[in-house]
């Protein structure tokens, strides 16, 4: 399974619709401070099944809406979609077939998380499922976060092998 883009809509500082297309190979992204790279990286991670707001700097799980800013409304919802190609069929069932899976979560203030699998409804777990077959999801170590590469760089020979050690699996 391959990413292929990232939709965003009143996720943390994306309060507008916001696309975000994901080429073959290594993706990274890079800009100022304060841009939203991290949040893209959140957005990821959630998106695939993140259930701790901590891991996604908030105290609880409505932190991810839009809060609002200068000029701006706080939104009352916030809504991620993943599109991957599924040419290779490394999807599990149900979605060995599908060439392509669009996965969709969205929250609601108050009113808790939703997910949307090739528009039907699914649940946590099975998001979760999806991922962990494919040898990705929320806490996979493909995916790098803020601070990470500075923690590698310092970190003792032993710590920095068994890091990448279990990067490569």
């Amino acid at each position: 399974m391959q990413f292929v883009r990232l939709v965003l809509s009143g996720f943390k500082s994306f309060a507008d619709p916001t696309t975000v297309e994901i080429a073959p190979g290594m993706t990274g992204v890079v800009g100022p401070n304060g841009c939203g790279k991290s949040n893209l990286t959140e957005a990821l991670r959630w998106v695939m099944g993140e259930a701790s707001a901590r891991t996604l700097r908030g105290t609880e799980m409505d932190d991810v809406i839009f809060a609002g800013a200068e000029g701006r409304g706080r939104r009352n919802l916030a809504e991620v979609t993943l599109v991957l190609d599924n040419g290779d069929g490394r999807a599990p069932p149900p979605w060995t077939e599908a060439e392509t899976i669009e996965v969709r979560r969205r929250i609601e203030r108050g009113q808790g998380t939703q997910y949307r699998v090739n528009g039907r409804p699914a649940r946590a777990r099975d998001v979760q499922i999806l991922f962990a077959d494919a040898a990705s999801g929320a806490r996979s170590t493909a995916i790098v976060g803020q601070g990470q590469i500075g923690q590698i760089i310092s970190a003792r020979a032993s710590d920095r092998r068994a890091i990448l050690e279990e990067a490569a699996g």
